[in-house]
């Protein structure tokens, strides 16, 4: 069931409804657990049973690691959470890719292995709901949250249907509080979170799919057959498309959680107008970064252990954090390379840089410089395989090479995508809720009729689901 589908607008209005009509806040909340529960059964009704399962599993390990006192029982019922998570996603999301390359190895050494075909197919969200499930137990170990809440709150928690299958990655100690204590949203609350679904439609049927994705999909499917003037706006236009779809996910997931009371944190901020690597991470993907920030990169050490150990644990990090894209060493490849670039950003940081953080200047250089290089850095990310993303960077250098695309979407997507980045660089210590507040209440209803104008207009093709549904 896709936000920008009709489907979903009757499903979400009949769901509004119910529990704006509802004052108890316990008939709510399962009202709201059986609307998501059947907006995941909307992709794959038998993966429902591991939700749930998922779901029954962490509550209750929570629950026996807060009533324990021994530090080796609770330490053990940590270890169980995270090999049952852990092992669901790498089983459901991983088992095909370990297959084949383990029958690659076996080909390389000639070994005639034929394993059976992997056909199990991948629980869509698992990656999402899994992350934000693993946070509860692990924050419950540490003591930094109680792990006495009822079944329902947190099944409502981890299903939520806004966030459930694409993000943000809400961690327990952010929307458990606020589901646990009875909510409902004020009128503002109602508006701007609508508003707010509007600007993230728009960016994802207008922008990411009518502009970008015309361009994008037919370079990367036959790279060789175009010029360089091609090749760029391809590989430009997949640094707006994956922002906008994405980001314009996020931000339908934050407005309508805040139409029923709910607020979540932001998902991105302004991430083409980064000064640098360090700064990309802290506005790309914000619930990501943070998650592999706290749960990973800090536990391996962070940047206490020495220079050999920083770097090991950066490149980690980032490692994993490419593979959780997806089953495929493209990803590890793109993971890689944010790793050693942040590995030599912080090597050029002098020691009063490395503690301030990032420079002061507002010279646009090294907000362009970081621009092109995340643009080249995202051809592995979206090539199918290495072959086709070494064809991309070799054609980028080809202007004698015909090109194929036409004038028209061709000019509108290097347009749009310099605009995005003035944008960006214009309002990159801003927020969208400020910049809207200034608007008078006249202009504020101009622009909201031209996203619904132009989405109206851009719908009658097909329609793509969003890009972070298939990770």
């Amino acid at each position: 069931m896709l936000f920008n589908s009709y489907t979903f607008l009757v499903f979400f209005l009949l769901v509004f409804t119910c529990c704006w009509l509802t004052p108890n806040p316990t008939v709510q909340k399962r009202i709201l657990l059986l609307a998501s529960y059947l907006f995941y059964a909307a992709w794959n009704p038998p993966y429902v049973a591991i939700l749930l399962l998922s779901t029954s599993l962490d509550w209750w390990l929570a629950r026996q690691i807060w009533l324990s006192d021994e530090p080796a029982r609770r330490k053990q019922l940590l270890v169980v959470s995270l090999l049952c998570n852990l092992g669901l996603l790498g089983f459901f999301k991983y088992g095909g890719f370990l297959l084949a390359n383990f029958n690659a190895v076996m080909t390389a050494l000639g070994v005639a292995y034929h394993p059976v075909a992997w056909d199990i197919v991948l629980p869509i969200g698992i990656s999402f709901y899994t992350f934000a499930s693993l946070s509860y137990t692990i924050d419950v170990y540490r003591g930094e949250i109680r792990g006495d809440c009822g079944f329902l709150d947190y099944a409502l928690f981890v299903s939520f249907f806004p966030h459930l299958v694409a993000g943000p990655i809400v961690r327990a100690s952010v929307l458990l509080p606020q589901i646990v204590q009875p909510r409902r949203a004020t009128t503002d609350q109602v508006c701007w979170g609508l508003a707010l679904a509007c600007f993230g439609l728009f960016s994802k049927v207008v922008l990411a799919d009518s502009i970008f994705a015309p361009i994008v999909e037919p370079v990367y499917a036959n790279p060789a057959s175009f010029g360089a003037v091609d090749v760029w706006a391809a590989a430009l236009g997949f640094s707006g498309q994956i922002y906008f779809d994405f980001s314009g996910y996020s931000l339908c997931a934050i407005g309508l959680a805040l139409c029923f009371g709910f607020e979540f944190p932001d998902n991105f901020r302004y991430p083409y107008a980064a000064r640098g690597f360090s700064d990309f991470w802290r506005r790309w993907h914000i619930t990501l970064s943070t998650w592999l920030r706290d749960y990973l990169y800090f536990p391996l050490g962070g940047s206490q252990g020495g220079w050999l150990l920083t770097i090991r644990n950066l490149m980690l990090t980032m490692l994993i954090g490419g593979l959780w894209h997806g089953a495929s060493w493209m990803f590890v490849i793109w993971g890689g390379l944010h790793g050693l670039y942040l590995v030599i950003e912080r090597a050029l940081r002098n020691p009063h840089r490395l503690r301030t953080g990032e420079p002061k200047s507002s010279a646009i250089g090294p907000i362009l410089l970081t621009f092109i290089v995340v643009t080249l850095t995202w051809i592995p990310f979206r090539a199918p395989d290495l072959h086709s993303a070494v064809t991309i960077f070799e054609r980028l250098l080809r202007f004698d090479a015909p090109n194929g695309l036409k004038a028209t979407p061709l000019l509108l997507c290097y347009v749009t995508m310099a605009t995005t980045v003035v944008w960006q660089f214009t309002l990159r210590d801003s927020s969208l809720a400020e910049l809207f507040s200034k608007l008078g209440r006249i202009p504020q209803m101009a622009v909201l009729a031209f996203c619904l104008i132009t989405m109206f207009l851009c719908s009658g093709g097909d329609k793509r689901a969003f890009i972070y549904f298939q990770f």
